[in-house]
Parts: structure tokens; C-alpha cells; sequence
């Protein structure tokens, strides 16, 4: 989320509330069947999709992002090659929802 937008205090970033915060790096930047430990802390975050975002964004080729590994991220990316601002597309999705 950005400033302004709801659920967020003005000036505060999606980083200060995640989940993963006072993690050590090597938890989220894990290999293999440890990756399930940092997939389990993006479950519990309240700014998952926010981070996702930015991850897709920005192209970050490495670690858990907003719970998807570096290969489901690349496989996603190379599904809808047409998505412009993954941010605009995981919030207009995260409304539909409800």
C-alpha cells in the first residue's frame, strides 16, 4: 500500500509491517525445502501482497517475496508478460475479492 491508502499510517511503508522484519536474511533467502519456512512467514503477513508487488515489480530475482519463491515469481511473470504495474493488478484483484 501506499501513503494515503487504507490500513496505512501516513508516512509508514509496507516494509515496517511486515512479517519478516525482525527475520535473519538466510531464513528468506533459503534454498530448496527451506523455503517453506519463509512461505510459512509470508502467510502470516499483513502486507504479503504488497510485497509481491514489489518484487514483481522490480524484477528481484532472489529469495521469498510476498510468499513465491524466485521460480514461481519467473513463472508468473512469463504467464502474464502483459501486466504493466503488478501493484495495480494484485490491489484491483484484492478488491473483487472483497
Amino acid at each position: 500500500m501506499e501513503e494515503g491508502k487504507p490500513g496505512m499510517e501516513s508516512g509508514e511503508h509496507w516494509r515496517e509491517r511486515a512479517a519478516c522484519s525482525g527475520s535473519e536474511a538466510d531464513e528468506l533467502f533459503a534454498e530448496a525445502t527451506q523455503q517453506n519456512k519463509a512461505k510459512a512467514i509470508c502467510a502470516t503477513c499483513p502486507v504479503q501482497t504488497e510485497c509481491l508487488a514489489e518484487a514483481l515489480d522490480t524484477g528481484v530475482r532472489f529469495g521469498v517475496w510476498g510468499g513465491m519463491t524466485e521460480r514461481e515469481r519467473r513463472a508468473l511473470l512469463r504467464r502474464s508478460p502483459h501486466v504493466a504495474s503488478w501493484r495495480r493488478a494484485l490491489d484491483a484483484a484484492r478488491r473483487r475479492a472483497g
